[in-house]
């Protein structure tokens, strides 16, 4: 079951703890207002929900309702989108599952063909 976005929200408050906003959106790497949004259960855009995963240690999928265990030799995939700052759930969980498809099919390839 995913994890929800007010739930990724309370974990980002967590680590946080007590020290400022400020202090902790810098060693996270994004913008204090982004950090307070995150928190208040707002969705962040796919840059800064990768930002935010690494930060808290947790693996984004776990929040996308994806498996995590497939992670020996994952190639990363950047997706940018260019007129929406961020995109709907549903989009977001597709885009992963497919990217995800598209490695442990080339994954079979190379192993078929030996790289």
């Amino acid at each position: 079951m995913p994890l929800t976005i007010e739930e990724f929200g309370r974990l980002v408050a967590a680590k946080r703890g007590s020290r400022g906003i400020r202090s902790a959106a810098a060693e996270a790497d994004v913008s204090p207002a982004t950090m307070s949004r995150v928190e208040n259960g707002h969705m962040p855009d796919l840059k800064t929900f990768a930002a935010l995963c690494k930060w808290i240690e947790r693996d984004p999928r776990e929040f996308l309702g994806m498996e995590t265990t497939d992670t020996h030799d994952t190639r990363r995939a950047v997706v940018h989108f260019k007129k929406k700052k961020t995109v709907q759930v549903e989009t977001a969980k597709a885009l992963g599952e497919l990217i995800l498809a598209a490695q442990r099919a080339l994954r079979a390839r190379e192993d078929l063909v030996g790289r």
